[in-house]
């Protein structure tokens, strides 16, 4: 069972460097006015964006198969729910995360570096909230 765990945050560690550095390359992006920079960045976005996804299914994978073990104690945990909540949000920033990268790649992005300057804060504050439940279990 520990291993299943460990696995789960493994692969939540190395999905969560991936969310943390692919919104600094659409902030780069968009303060860029070289097209071959920003033809560049679009590829790393691409990649970086590819290279994540894996991470993040094998994150929910492992995640609720850890959940699995005790699922009538966790489903009743209001600290587990309000985890999974922050999961839900998170698969659903890495989805936007790719819409943004899809739309760079396509020369059709429209935001401001500051847009995702704020944009790129948003997973700090879900790890800080997450991690938080889980460890401090609160209710």
């Amino acid at each position: 069972m520990l291993w299943v765990q460990a696995l789960h945050v493994i692969f939540m560690v190395c999905w969560f460097a991936g969310i943390f550095y692919l919104p600094r390359i659409f902030v780069y992006y968009a303060q860029a006015e070289d097209p071959a920079t920003k033809a560049t960045l679009a590829v790393m976005a691409r990649k970086l964006f590819r290279f994540v996804t894996p991470f993040m299914i094998l994150t929910v994978v492992f995640g609720l198969w850890r959940l699995s073990y005790q699922l009538d104690y966790y489903l009743s945990a209001s600290w587990m729910q309000l985890k999974l909540a922050g999961v839900v949000f998170l698969i659903g920033y890495h989805l936007q995360c790719g819409v943004y990268t899809a739309r760079i790649n396509r020369g059709e992005d429209d935001k401001s570096h500051v847009f995702y300057r704020f944009f790129n804060e948003a997973p700090v504050l879900a790890l800080f909230a997450i991690v938080g439940l889980v460890y401090l279990r609160p209710w």
